[in-house]
């Protein structure tokens, strides 16, 4: 099976590696896209904070490799480019761009979304898992149909989400699932064997896109919605936050406290040290790792600065 390629982050170059030593699998061809790009819902660009080098991959390898321009899929040249590499299936993993229809008119594009199809379609699935406070997660090798993640399913894989988890920890099993669904299922996809299953009709919701401003925090959320919100955002993604007066405070890392009969968003600093803040509910969260306007810095000292 001829595969052409489609990924730009660390885990699409995880997967790109795996698919490099299959049997029965020949890389015909890669697409991949620099780390800063414009797309529909953020005309004015996004950054790709997972971004990896995939040419630069290719490119010790003599793979052949094509980036998306300005223009994303339209790129000029990249149709003919994909079309004279004779793929039998496209693979896409750490990809933000819709394959266009023309292409699985071309061959059936198979893709990666970190989610238990047909749960958190669309954007950041894992991130607002998390946030949702799912204590369950994972990822599904499907077929690209029209919709949004709405194709038949391949193959999925499951791991929890346990209480002391953050993105990142999750993330890293999801890697190291999607890799092993890539190396389990493509063969009996070449060779006929395995089959897509239909996903159920009428279930499953679409979740938008996040930008960085999506982080703020609400004080009057429960302390154990804040945890999670946090949780879900934290290294390497830009982090939740809130203001205090002109400054921008970065929580990396929290826990639910004790209540402290703090009113929501009041700050207080125990005789332990530990620096808490009034939620909703009558709940309080502990900050354990901030970040003020882009810079490190711990709780207590971020306290005493705000009355110095």
């Amino acid at each position: 099976m001829r595969i052409v390629f489609l990924g730009a982050s660390q885990f699409g170059l995880r997967c790109l590696g795996a698919l490099a030593g299959l049997p029965g699998i020949s890389l015909a061809g890669v697409v991949t896209a620099p780390r800063t790009f414009a797309i529909s819902y953020r005309p004015q660009g996004v950054t790709n904070v997972l971004h990896a080098d995939v040419a630069g991959w290719c490119e010790a390898r003599g793979l052949p490799i094509a980036t998306l321009g300005p223009q994303g899929m339209r790129t000029p040249g990249l149709w003919d480019a994909v079309q004279q590499w004779e793929p039998d299936a496209f693979v896409v993993a750490g990809w933000y761009h819709m394959v266009p229809k023309a292409w699985r008119e071309l061959a059936p594009a198979y893709g990666l979304h970190a989610s238990l199809l047909p749960a958190y379609r669309g954007g950041a699935p894992l991130v607002w898992a998390m946030i949702h406070g799912e204590r369950q997660t994972g990822i599904t090798l499907f077929e690209f149909d029209d919709g949004v993640d709405t194709g038949p399913i391949v193959a999925q894989a499951s791991t929890p989400i346990a209480e002391d988890d953050t993105i990142g920890t999750v993330y890293a099993r999801i890697e190291a699932l999607g890799e092993r669904l890539l190396v389990e299922s493509l063969p009996g996809l070449a060779a006929g064997t395995l089959r897509p299953r239909p996903q159920p009709e009428g279930a499953g919701q679409v979740f938008a896109q996040r930008g960085p401003e999506d982080g703020r925090i609400d004080w009057h959320w429960p302390a154990r919605r804040i945890h999670d919100f946090v949780r879900a955002q934290t290294r390497p993604y830009p982090g939740a936050f809130f203001l205090d007066g002109a400054r921008r405070v970065t929580v990396w890392a929290a826990r639910v406290a004790a209540p402290a009969g703090l009113p929501p968003g009041d700050v207080a600093m125990g005789d332990d040290n530990g620096v808490r803040v009034g939620a909703g509910e009558g709940t309080a969260l502990e900050l354990l790792e901030l970040q003020i306007d882009g810079h490190d810095m711990p709780p207590t000292a971020w306290v005493r600065s705000r009355h110095a």
